[in-house]
């Protein structure tokens, strides 16, 4: 089963992919992470992405491509996997159809009003990246992750003038997909401004 979780920043594309990875037992693969675990370790790729990271634009094609190609030739993904966040440009969505046969995409429709309020309250633990939000899953203790007890800090891509050009450019570059995979008649929209189990459910309903 190879999956694509589509919509907005914000949309909870890693909170759902998290929740089927567990269902499915298919890994879940964030070219985000993907980018931002390169940036901690300084790899020759991670030193090219971060100016794009910190200013909320999209890396190249060719530097998002080479970790994705790398990833998905793993053990873990011979079952499939759901991509999170790729292909963010039709650009990209021809190459990827180049490398793997794509089954289904998960459109999780959200509007932008939704999207800066999410993100704007969003919180990351330093250590084990689990995601916090101040509106509506707040961590027990302030600043402390419930798992681990890692400090928590809000990534400068999720500051709200940054979110706001993170929308330009999902609303111009990768909106376009929707119709492309809707051609391919592999699509379908999920509302994703419910609450995550109702979510999980209607994207269980599609992949079975």
């Amino acid at each position: 089963m190879k999956v694509i979780m589509l919509g907005p920043p914000g949309a909870g594309k890693g909170t759902i992919a998290k929740k089927l990875v567990e269902m499915y037992k298919i890994p879940q693969i964030s070219t985000g992470d993907l980018l931002r675990e390169s940036v901690k370790n300084q790899t020759k790729l991670g030193i090219k992405a971060k100016g794009f990271v910190d200013a909320g634009k999209l890396a190249p094609d060719e530097l998002v491509i080479g970790l994705l190609k790398e990833r998905i030739t793993k053990d873990d993904c011979k079952e499939g996997f759901i991509l999170d966040g790729f292909p963010r440009t039709i650009q990209q969505a021809e190459a990827l159809g180049e490398i793997t046969e794509i089954e289904k995409v998960i459109n999780l429709v959200c509007s932008n009003e939704e999207v800066i309020k999410r993100l704007s309250n969003r919180m990351v633990c330093k250590s084990c990246t689990a995601i916090y939000n101040l509106a509506n899953i707040p961590p027990k203790i302030k600043g402390k992750c419930d798992k681990c007890g890692g400090e928590l800090f809000q990534r400068d891509d999720d500051k709200e003038e940054t979110i706001k050009k993170r929308l330009e450019t999902y609303r111009e570059q990768t909106e376009p997909l929707i119709e492309y995979y809707a051609d391919k008649g592999i699509l379908e929209d999920v509302n994703a401004e419910r609450d995550v189990d109702d979510i999980v459910e209607d994207c269980v309903a599609v992949l079975d």
